[in-house]
């Protein structure tokens, strides 16, 4: 019953606002064409075509499969790392509690989104742009640390063997990665037009509603709800602050329900526990910041 208020109460929003809803769809279409699709879609059908190649070895040393993971998935953006341990499960490579723990370590966004983007766009220097990079990783490597303590307990535990393949192996892999590439991109499109419509929306509603600095707002809610729309809000309001990098950097952290739906979705559909992602996020958005003070 709540979900089918909510649901009418945004329908109404939309209407009574269709101006409003407008704007931020096609500020979502134009985001996600110019600062999203060029960096991300490379890299998701070069992954695509690696991980439906055959493996050699698929029992090989786990901490090898582990390191794979880490590394395809969190130097591809998001939600290029579950993509890749949802793939390495379906293709026996991972076990659904080594893919689930994976899925919270392998989550970061791209090199080229984050120097080339925010580096260089936002703070006009590369340099910070790698410092920031720098910062995500090292918060990502010690949560990556802990997720192999776990699992070398479990496999103590005699939980050595990696789940049976649910599907053959592919064929024509880069053709596959092309068909699944595709529908990856779309899933991204929908989840970042849908949701900058959203907060669009609702940012011009609360605004409206109660008297407070419209940057603040503006920022805040177009970050809870999509994180390139919040970074670009919080370029435009707080450029210059000294707190501007380590805004930055917390936006980055929470990614926004653009992502974290995007992860849902294709998490679900591998059947992965998406607890070890919550507390990974949680993790991430109060180490980041930290780790980017103690670079700059």
């Amino acid at each position: 019953m709540v979900n089918v208020i909510m649901i009418w109460a945004l329908i109404a929003l939309f209407i009574l606002q269709p101006g409003i809803a407008h704007d931020g769809a096609v500020s979502g279409a134009s985001l996600f064409a110019q600062a999203l699709l060029p960096y991300l879609l490379p890299y998701i059908i070069l992954t695509q075509w690696l991980l439906k190649l055959p493996a050699s070895g698929t029992n090989s040393h786990g901490w090898l499969r582990y390191l794979k993971a880490y590394t395809l998935g969190s130097f591809g953006g998001f939600p290029v790392g579950a993509v890749t341990v949802s793939e390495m499960k379906r293709n026996g490579q991972l076990s659904a509690y080594e893919s689930s723990l994976l899925l919270a370590a392998c989550h970061a966004p791209g090199p080229m989104f984050i120097v080339g983007y925010v580096g260089l766009e936002l703070f006009g220097d590369t340099l910070s742009g790698w410092k920031l990079l720098l910062a995500i990783h090292a918060a990502n490597i010690l949560f990556f640390l802990a997720v192999l303590v776990l699992l070398s307990f479990r496999i103590r535990d005699g939980d050595r063997q990696p789940s049976a393949p649910e599907r053959k192996l592919s064929t024509a892999p880069l053709l596959d990665a092309f068909k699944e590439s595709s529908s990856i991109i779309i899933l991204v499109a929908t989840t970042v037009v849908f949701f900058s419509s959203l907060g669009s929306v609702l940012t011009n509603v609360i605004q409206a509603a109660a008297s407070v600095e419209m940057g603040i707002v503006k920022t805040a809610v177009l970050s809870l709800f999509e994180m390139t729309s919040g970074v670009q809000s919080a370029a435009q309001h707080f450029y210059g602050s000294p707190i501007f990098p380590y805004l930055i950097a917390a936006i980055l952290s929470v990614n926004g329900l653009s992502i974290h739906m995007q992860v849902f979705v294709i998490a679900r559909s591998a059947g992965l526990s998406l607890r070890p992602y919550v507390i990974g996020r949680i993790f991430s958005v109060a180490a980041v910041p930290i780790f980017l003070y103690l670079l700059l």
